[in-house]
């Protein structure tokens, strides 16, 4: 039963990634927000290279994965919501509110502990910002993520469709939120009330330390404001901000093999 709710998480999973994916780089060109800095052929094929390992990786370790940890969870009655009664719909919706929120946390450990920040930084190294930044995560923070997320869903006892429900609104809010994309103001206004827009989750990726630790939301952008990490703007401009961080900055830094090594470099 896990592994079909693994598999059928997979090809759900794939196949809105694909289809994210097309339309997020099709909207880059047609309305890009800022000029590239580095060509599209070795950034891209860093990225989304990174992305394919770490989906073989994540395969690997967990067979599973988080969708087949809350039906083991629930079969045998572990997890605040296999324990209390309530409507599945109201279950659903909490579940992926917590883990919501929960990610929000462990971005922002992922910033604070240094260790842990060793692995993040190559995430924030990109020196552009598009769609393929949203995928772009070392192997080693991918399985701490994933090992992270399996825990919540066993303590949270969250159902298995909404585990699936969220991880599914994380990949394309990922994607999303990166893109290099422009909204109308009013539009961008409108929609940071409830999620989080390029334009703001872009200031997170300003190569000014305090910008760097601002906006740490992937989906809602509640949990920002409500712990006063928003953000609203970075003090140079979207199309005048540097991206990226001071280090890592050489073209040769933008390849895979450089990519896996960066948490082993540097300060």
């Amino acid at each position: 039963m896990n592994e079909l709710v693994a598999n059928g998480e997979a090809a759900l999973r794939l196949g809105a990634f694909l289809g994210v994916l097309a339309a997020m780089m099709g909207w880059e060109v047609l309305a890009p927000r800022r000029a590239r800095l580095a060509t599209r052929g070795v950034r891209w094929t860093a990225n989304l290279g990174i992305a394919v390992l770490n989906a073989v990786v994540l395969r690997f370790l967990f067979p599973i994965a988080a969708a087949g940890t809350a039906v083991w969870a629930e079969t045998r009655g572990i997890g605040l919501l296999n324990t209390v009664s309530m409507p599945e719909l109201v279950a659903v919706l909490f579940a992926v509110l917590v883990l919501d929120l929960a990610i929000y946390a462990q971005h922002v450990v992922f910033h604070k502990v240094p260790l842990l920040w060793r692995l993040h930084r190559m995430h924030h190294a990109d020196v552009d910002f598009d769609t393929t930044t949203g995928v772009r995560f070392h192997p080693f923070e991918i399985a701490l993520s994933m090992l992270y997320k399996m825990a919540v869903v066993v303590a949270l006892g969250a159902p298995a469709i909404a585990v699936i429900a969220f991880e599914v609104i994380l990949n394309v809010t990922a994607m999303f939120n990166h893109g290099n994309v422009r909204l109308p103001t009013g539009m961008d206004r409108i929609l940071r009330l409830a999620i989080v827009t390029p334009d703001m989750h872009r200031v997170h990726h300003s190569v000014h330390r305090d910008e760097t630790d601002s906006n740490f939301g992937f989906n809602l952008s509640v949990w920002d404001r409500l712990f006063a990490t928003y953000r609203a703007q970075p003090r140079d401009g979207h199309e005048g901000m540097t991206i990226g961080l001071p280090v890592f900055r050489d073209p040769a830094d933008r390849r895979l093999d450089r990519l896996l090594v960066q948490p082993f470099l540097g300060r």
